[in-house]
């Protein structure tokens, strides 16, 4: 089994549940054309504070429902977004008015939160952006943001001075690890360091300063890897992309994790057509799993809190599959050296139980052959129905098939089970 690098947080939870929600919620689920809106559409701080902030009113927000929909589908965690690039809080920070209880929310939409996914026995995780476009102390740069190629960009910045912002960005981490228990996951967004300094990185954030506040106020909570810091960081996060071989830092194989959207972004979209099908969601999250990793999937909820049904018909979808087949992803991680899937499948390992998970994403015509698995292998079955299947083929057909004695073929049944991808558990001797 391949050995990670050591980790400073604890980790031994993050690689056995496998699967988490991501959440992505603020003043830009109201405008419903991507969570950048505000960037993208270069909306200045007055005019997006005046239209999105005073009409906040998620008056269908119920986070016991979120909750249930997500453990529902199988996932084990969760990760909001306290706060992202617009610099709009979910909870009632002492340092700065523009949070939820100044809305017509009134409330702090945090704790609610919090508490519903705990009664599902979920972990916390919390998003905080290290970006700030409200903040009247952050810089404005040339790269992010709606005043990056403003005329009077640098008329703007008189006065402002990065420091302050630092400071008030590790008051409110230290708000967000004293007020709601234990939380499990800090997941931090993001640096962006250029050569001739224009961008932002460790040095504007003060990240050794609140690297040490973090682990003083919450030592096991799992830190990721966008402070722009070399050490420290517990795992590594490929955004919008998925890995063709388990991630490396100096050869070193890593506790790591792909965060994906539903469609193409992370807030709510009303228009948006490029929604993925629930089967390619799923067998996304069996390829992390197969190649160590976990896979944090993200739902934008509306203005008025709910999922909308778009969402809601995937999450069911997740959860239908992963009611029969969970056990070939939480405990499982990449096969065993020598272990080859064949073409159109993938292999999950259970190191504990010792089985090894076969997902087959084409459905073969009545046979499969697993290279190298010869006479390794006690016991066969389809997971979905614990339906037995032979540890042989007849002669006749093997003769035909030319199946090399270190080779295992399995028959199959001639009609796919009626899953989305079905999985074979083995039983290794």
């Amino acid at each position: 089994m391949l050995k990670t690098m050591k980790t400073p947080g604890d980790t031994k939870w993050f690689v056995n549940d496998r699967f988490g929600l991501f959440i992505h919620w603020g003043l830009y689920s109201q405008a419903a054309r991507h969570e950048w809106v505000q960037h993208n559409e270069r909306i200045p701080r007055e005019d997006y504070e005046r239209k999105y902030f005073k009409r906040f009113d998620p008056d269908l927000y119920d986070p016991k429902a979120w909750a249930r929909a997500a453990s529902a589908a199988g996932m084990k965690y969760f990760v909001i977004t306290t706060k992202h690039h617009e610099g709009f809080c979910l909870w009632d920070s002492k340092l700065t008015d523009y949070k939820a209880p100044n809305t017509a929310a009134g409330r702090d939409l945090l704790k609610p939160m919090v508490q519903a996914f705990r009664e599902e026995n979920m972990r916390v995780g919390l998003y905080h952006s290290l970006i700030d476009w409200h903040h009247p102390n952050y810089v404005l740069d040339p790269h992010i943001g709606p005043y990056r190629d403003h005329k009077d960009r640098e008329a703007l910045n008189k006065g402002r001075d990065q420091r302050k912002y630092a400071q008030y960005l590790h008051g409110q981490v230290r708000e967000l690890l004293t007020k709601y228990g234990q939380i499990d996951v800090l997941w931090f967004d993001f640096s962006y360091p250029k050569d001739d300094g224009s961008g932002k990185g460790h040095k504007d954030w003060d990240s050794e300063t609140l690297y040490k506040l973090v682990r003083k106020l919450m030592p096991k909570v799992i830190l990721d890897d966008r402070l722009d810091m070399k050490h420290g960081w517990d795992i590594k996060t490929p955004e919008q992309v998925q890995p063709q071989a388990w991630p490396r830092v100096d050869g070193q194989p890593v506790v790591w994790e792909a965060c994906q959207t539903l469609s193409g972004s992370w807030g709510y979209h009303r228009d948006e057509a490029s929604w993925r099908s629930t089967d390619e969601l799923i067998r996304t999250l069996i390829d992390c799993v197969s190649k160590g990793g976990n896979l944090l999937l993200n739902v934008g909820p509306t203005g008025r809190g709910e999922f909308d049904e778009r969402a809601m018909a995937r999450l069911e979808g997740i959860g239908e599959w992963m009611k029969r087949h969970s056990r070939s992803i939480y405990g499982c991680t990449q096969a065993p050296e020598g272990f080859k899937a064949p073409q159109d499948c993938r292999y999950t390992y259970n190191p504990e139980k010792k089985r090894l998970y076969l997902h087959l994403f084409a459905w073969p015509y009545k046979h499969v052959q697993l290279e190298g698995l010869g006479g390794r292998v006690e016991y066969a079955q389809l997971l979905n129905d614990a339906s037995e299947l032979p540890l042989s083929i007849d002669a006749w057909h093997a003769q035909q098939l030319g199946v090399d004695q270190t080779h295992l073929a399995l028959t199959l049944p001639q009609q796919k089970p009626n899953v989305t991808v079905p999985v074979v558990e083995l039983f290794l001797k």
